[in-house]
């Protein structure tokens, strides 16, 4: 009676869609109609579990398969989380966890301990442009790496480049951003990376491509940039921020702004939130220790006090929805190879964590924002949106 007395009751809450739960060889419906999906409960999970972090005690469910889920992953998390307002988070329990330190020494092991799995795992899943952000859907039947070099050649249009502009990019990744504004408008690149996997791979890149007389790769904390005591024309920033912390945005505005020019041209591109959150406790935990994601209300708020001058701002969510689903199916495609690679541990929270994103994408509960902005005043830029 263990499930009916304390599991079942707390699942209840989650009934805006109906779902079938089977534990103990008993089947229980939670809310009204045809079940949408059904959920196996295999072990119990202690009410305190689910009360202390309702994500965390669930994700580690279906890493461990105490939890399994009948048929598509995605189409069950689609339609449960929607309801992540009702999921229990203790804060002080967590503390630890959630609050970690935004000291470069700790950042930099959180972000390697992420992007330094391996490049042969990235390139497993990742398109052939090797970029892992959202991509950007000009046309429904665009594949994933045309719709990654749309991203790309979309950010280089707002960025306005010009000829002999020099453009920094903080968080280059594996350098794709920086080899097509050297190939196609003729800048010279700089990119900054704090993972050592990113690094070589960018930098054997731009040597394939024989780009070294314009693009290079530095191992390089944003807050070191002040003392590269260099400026640029244009900076750029693609799925990084959510690895500073919330303490430190004004920093990394303000770094950010020390070395660009005057009237530069500064594209912020972000996972943003609607409100000020400290993270999901799974994620932090198994995914991006120490991720935080930002409202965009805040980054705004940051960049004006800087005297960043605001041109656009776009949401680019639903792309991610679809950027992610191309992921998973890429990951499945190849999940022997991972296996082999890795455990079957590892192999499902990956699982988990690019569904629950899609879904989390697909309902809202984050969202993806791009910032064009001024560093001052620019009066020399097209005054219509001319990318």
């Amino acid at each position: 009676m263990l499930e009916q007395n304390v599991m079942i009751p707390f699942l209840k809450k989650f009934d805006q869609y109906p779902f079938r739960v089977v534990m103990n060889e008993k089947e229980y419906t939670i809310g009204e109609g045809k079940p949408e999906f059904t959920v196996h409960f295999n072990k119990n999970i202690p009410l305190k579990s689910l009360l202390t972090s309702t994500s965390l005690a669930l994700g580690e469910a279906y890493m461990n398969k105490d939890l399994t889920i009948d048929g598509d992953l995605y189409y069950a998390l689609d339609h449960f989380l929607g309801q992540i307002d009702k999921f229990s988070t203790d804060q002080s329990a967590l503390k630890k966890l959630i609050f970690t330190s935004v000291a470069k020494n700790n950042q930099k092991k959180e972000v390697q301990s992420h992007y330094d799995i391996g490049n042969d795992f990235y390139q497993l899943w990742l398109d052939d442009t090797m970029s892992y952000s959202c991509a950007y859907f000009k046309h429904a039947e665009d594949s994933l790496y045309q719709a990654q070099v749309n991203k790309v050649d979309y950010i280089l249009e707002k960025l306005a480049l010009k000829p002999g502009m020099e453009l920094l990019d903080i968080g280059c990744g594996w350098g794709f951003l920086l080899m097509e504004a050297a190939k196609k408008y003729g800048v010279k690149g700089t990119g900054i990376t704090l993972s050592e996997e990113q690094y070589r791979k960018a930098n054997a890149r731009i040597k394939e491509a024989n780009l070294e007389n314009l693009v290079k790769i530095e191992l390089m904390d944003y807050r070191d940039l002040p003392g590269y005591h260099h400026v640029f024309d244009r900076v750029v920033s693609v799925g990084m921020l959510e690895h500073v912390g919330r303490e430190n945005y004004a920093l990394f505005i303000e770094s950010a702004k020390k070395v660009l020019k005057p009237g530069g041209v500064f594209l912020l591109h972000f996972i943003s939130g609607l409100k000020e959150n400290p993270g999901d406790a799974w994620i932090k935990k198994y995914i991006f220790p120490g991720g935080v994601i930002p409202s965009l209300r805040e980054m705004l708020s940051d960049a004006t006090d800087q005297n960043f001058h605001i041109l656009d701002v776009e949401n680019l969510r639903l792309h991610y929805n679809k950027t992610l689903l191309c992921w998973q199916e890429n990951f499945n495609q190849h999940r022997q190879e991972i296996l082999e690679m890795f455990d079957e541990r590892f192999v499902r929270m990956w699982e988990l964590y690019l569904a629950s994103c899609a879904a989390a994408f697909h309902n809202g509960v984050v969202e993806l924002h791009q910032i064009l902005m001024t560093n001052g005043i620019n009066n020399d830029l097209p005054v219509v949106r001319w990318y």
